[in-house]
């Protein structure tokens, strides 16, 4: 196929922005050699912890027309997520993203929207598969492409006025669209406030990071219980983390607002631990259905709210 006029370009990028992602680019499909290779030493050197997902899809990494034969470009987007809401730390935390409905639902259907809009300005039969981050593609490689952001040295993308309290997207199409130009720009410079927030050294050089040490990767992605040190290293946390984030200036001089399909629940927000250990399967179903934490599980949310307890020197036997 051939590449689409300018003006169809430009017709996607303001319907991505209708749907309300805050930044969206075009990038032509071409090996990411770099990004590879940074994520299969990560995972010889073991800093991928028990996350065995990484460990498989190399081959659609390196080469995405194996999700997509005959993929020509890569459509990137960034949806502005929530801000963590203020709440007693000593309590529990939850991370912004566990307040708010589960994202990758969100992106998938405004992906789909766009996708479809894709179909009927060009007036092509246009073949499209839209990717969240579940999916094997080498997300923050491929935005940096398309010229929507650049990562910083917490290992995630800042996109300009939306720091990285975002969301990531893509579209895999079958047609050419001139792609876009990477931003030249270093966004952390000298900065290093996120390497010094993080509380327990997971970040053990600029942009690097040892998933082992991180308190997301500890009550998000690891599946059995925690060992005595993983225990004491998730501190207050009970779903993710937002220190590093918190920490960057971006973020804090942040001028998007969050999608709208991204409200907090107010009776999330106030949960703590004690309210965790309390719940049973059809409570916890109520609360968290549609939100990232329901594939974490009612066991793994108990496991998560007894190390918050020990960490903050709360009975809860």
């Amino acid at each position: 196929m051939n590449s689409i006029p300018a003006s169809c370009k430009e017709a996607i990028r303001n319907k991505a922005e209708e749907l309300g992602f805050c930044a969206t680019g075009f990038a032509a499909l071409h090996p990411q050699t770099a990004a590879l290779q940074r994520l299969i030493e990560m995972v010889a050197e073991g800093r991928h912890g028990e996350m065995r997902y990484l460990e498989t899809g190399m081959a659609e990494r390196e080469d995405p027309t194996l999700l997509l034969a005959g993929a020509r470009t890569v459509l990137c987007a960034a949806l502005p997520g929530p801000v963590r809401p203020v709440c007693d730390q000593n309590a529990g935390a939850l991370s912004a993203h566990a307040t708010v409905p589960d994202y990758h639902r969100v992106l998938k259907v405004l992906l789909f929207e766009l996708l479809e809009y894709i179909r009927s300005v060009t007036g092509k039969p246009v073949e499209g598969v839209p990717c969240v981050d579940s999916a094997p593609v080498l997300e923050k490689a491929w935005a940096e492409a398309a010229g929507i952001g650049r990562t910083g040295k917490n290992t995630l993308l800042i996109v300009p006025e939306a720091g990285s309290t975002i969301f990531l997207g893509e579209l895999l199409l079958d047609i050419e669209i001139e792609p876009d130009a990477p931003l030249d720009r270093d966004p952390c410079g000298i900065c290093r406030a996120c390497l010094d927030a993080c509380p327990t050294g997971a970040l053990t050089a600029e942009g690097r990071i040892d998933a082992t040490r991180c308190i997301s990767y500890l009550t998000i992605e690891l599946k059995r219980e925690f060992s005595e040190p993983e225990a004491a290293m998730t501190g207050p946390w009970l779903f993710g983390c937002d220190r590093c984030m918190e920490a960057c200036p971006h973020n804090q001089a942040r001028t998007t607002p969050a999608h709208p399909a991204f409200t907090t629940s107010a009776d999330i927000a106030k949960l703590t631990a004690e309210n965790v250990l309390e719940l049973t399967g059809s409570s916890f179903r109520k609360l968290f259905t549609s939100t990232p934490v329901m594939r974490l599980g009612l066991r793994r949310l108990k496991r998560n709210a007894r190390a918050v307890m020990e960490n903050t020197g709360r009975d809860w036997t």
